[in-house]
């Protein structure tokens, strides 16, 4: 029997392994892809503490490395459901079960595409999913933000005090989001909301140029754009485990902030759990929460 299961290998997941190792537990980490999760997709990190610039795959490389290092052992095999025998965990992958004292669900959550032609393939290229991480790299230039919710009108707001213009392209004609920050918005010279509107074709050489959208009638417009910002939601990943986890109405992990579930030993890290802030700093944070808690658990059991 494994000490401890950490389903997941991104951010969350490694270094929970870390802090498992640390304190002598044996890890197990299944991963259903490659180590490092979405941030593998980001290709400069400016805003994580000590390590100014580097690309997404050099960070979770290094982490890989030093949870291996440790003796966390990976296995790449996606987890299909977490059952709850009491003291003993039973996770099952499509090859194998295995069986931990305790398990962290740290599988994250993917990005709601757009489903335009090009969309995945333009990703660091001008196509982001995240304004607060990118945003930097437009500074003074032209982009556009897809979404009617808070993010969206978040990252609209965020943007329009770096970039030239903001376009604000919604498919409806009034936001989800809260009328305060629409209304803040509407009051900046730089920002253009382009309402009941799609995007439909992505314009690119080696990177993003413009965008064309196309309104209720289906009338184009081509705008040009350096980088478009999508805010449409986002997907967590919990669905097989919903035997052992609380979900709320968009699919996330219920759990306080030491990470713990509703079924003792099960606990959860990162961005497939009810937060408000989802950024690389809070999901290796989370990591070190739920393997403290984790560790405590076994320790007690």
């Amino acid at each position: 029997m494994t000490d401890i299961i950490i389903i997941g290998a991104g951010p969350a997941g490694m270094t929970a392994a870390i802090y498992a190792r640390r304190a002598a537990k044996s890890v197990l980490v299944l991963e259903a892809l490659s180590y490092g999760g979405q941030i593998i997709n980001t290709p400069d990190i400016e805003n994580y503490p000590v390590a100014a610039h580097i690309s997404g795959f050099d960070f979770a490389t290094k982490v890989y490395e030093q949870a291996q290092a440790l003796g966390a052992e990976f296995k790449f095999e996606k987890a299909l459901s977490v059952e709850d025998n009491g003291a003993e965990k039973i996770v099952r992958t499509a090859k194998n079960s295995y069986t931990a004292k305790a398990v962290i669900i740290a599988t994250g959550s993917q990005n709601r595409k757009l489903g335009v032609e090009n969309e995945t393939k333009l990703v660091g290229r001008g196509i982001s999913y995240c304004a607060t991480c990118d945003g930097a790299f437009y500074r003074g230039k032209r982009v556009a933000v897809v979404g009617g919710g808070n993010t969206a009108l978040e990252d609209a707001l965020y943007l329009a005090d770096i970039a030239e213009k903001v376009y604000l392209i919604h498919r409806r004609d009034s936001f989800r989001g809260e009328e305060l920050t629409a209304d803040a918005l509407r009051a900046r010279d730089n920002v253009e909301l382009v309402l009941n509107s799609t995007v439909r074709e992505l314009h690119f050489d080696k990177r993003l140029t413009s965008v064309t959208v196309a309104d209720k009638a289906g009338n184009p417009r081509e705008i040009e754009v350096s980088g478009l910002f999508v805010a449409v939601g986002r997907i967590p990943e919990n669905s097989d485990f919903s035997a052992v986890l609380e979900l709320d109405r968009a699919g996330y992990a219920v759990a306080s902030e030491n990470c713990r579930t509703k079924t003792p030993g099960v606990f959860v890290a990162g961005d497939n759990r009810v937060k408000d802030v989802r950024q690389l700093v809070t999901a290796t944070a989370d990591g070190a929460v739920a393997a403290t808690e984790a560790i405590r658990f076994v320790n007690e059991h």
